[in-house]
């Protein structure tokens, strides 16, 4: 009832329930492992950390960047999502408010760094692309559900020094609605920018070229939520080996589907021949990987 928007109150029938280890950085670090690619995170856990610890330890993910809060747990995403990816969530910060006090790495000798700034407490995002800049470090810009958080010269300034910008369809409009940029103007702004278009695929775009990625097709689709961190993850495994933006926004697809078939953002699992074979399936060309 539009008239009555103003006093909104919700509630909803849900088939399911469950709990499931999460958060952006978790999410797109245990699937870059599975496609044996090293992540470090850098976040705040809180003082029920032991079961997801033992998780990401037998994955073989690091947890010397995760500082554990003694006095909070750690945070919570609460979230109702349908088949389509629409969802209505709450973010529990616990720990997390804590994460903007938290450096990053400086690169290893012979190394360097590439960042994703992934949503988090929106004082720990801009700390962390002020560190990115300052050091002169590549990184992703990934606001997500934070996008509104920014001030326009924010988001200007944080998309203007970063290597990639990524964000779904609506995120990006939100973006150039609060930035008052045009599409064109945006997509000048950084090297390359990312649509994710859910079951439609997604968009990639250089100040050169408009790359469209037709979406891998999933056996079955069980749960969506996740779908955008195991993109990024697979769309980073592809570009950090030096991949063309095709071939990596396919990795992306593909490594979407995997977690549309499970329940859960961390339940999928499968081996680096497993994935190339689900890859020619879809796109009809072999991957190098």
């Amino acid at each position: 009832m539009p008239d009555k928007i103003h006093q909104i109150s919700l509630s909803f029938l849900v088939d399911t329930i469950s709990d499931h280890f999460g958060g952006t950085a978790g999410n797109i670090a245990y699937t870059l492992k599975l496609l044996h690619t090293d992540p470090l995170i850098v976040s705040a856990a809180g003082y029920d950390f032991d079961r997801y610890a033992k998780h990401l330890q037998n994955y073989g993910i690091s947890r010397e960047k995760i500082t554990i809060v003694k006095n909070k747990r750690t945070g919570h995403y609460h979230v109702i999502n349908d088949l389509d990816n629409n969802q209505i969530g709450s973010f529990e910060i616990g720990a997390s408010s804590s994460a903007d006090k938290l450096t990053l790495p400086p690169p290893k000798v012979g190394d360097e760094n590439f960042v994703i700034v992934a949503p988090t407490i929106p004082a720990a995002m801009k700390n962390y692309v002020v560190q990115c800049q300052k050091n002169n470090w590549r990184f992703m810009f990934d606001p997500a559900f934070q996008t509104g958080s920014f001030s326009a010269a924010e988001l200007k300034k944080f998309i203007s020094g970063a290597e990639i910008l990524i964000g779904n369809d609506y995120e990006i409009a939100l973006i150039e609605e609060k930035t008052k940029w045009t599409h064109q103007e945006l997509v000048n702004s950084v090297a390359i920018t990312i649509t994710t278009l859910g079951g439609k695929g997604a968009r990639i775009e250089t100040k050169k070229e408009t790359i469209e990625i037709p979406p891998a097709q999933p056996k079955k689709v069980v749960d969506p939520t996740g779908a955008g961190d195991c993109f990024r993850a697979g769309f980073l495994a592809g570009y950090l080996r030096g991949f063309d933006l095709a071939t990596c926004g396919q990795m992306g697809s593909v490594a979407a589907v995997y977690t549309v078939e499970k329940m859960g953002t961390q339940t999928h699992e499968f081996t680096v021949e497993e994935f190339k074979k689900r890859y020619e399936e879809n796109y009809e060309t072999g991957l190098p990987l």
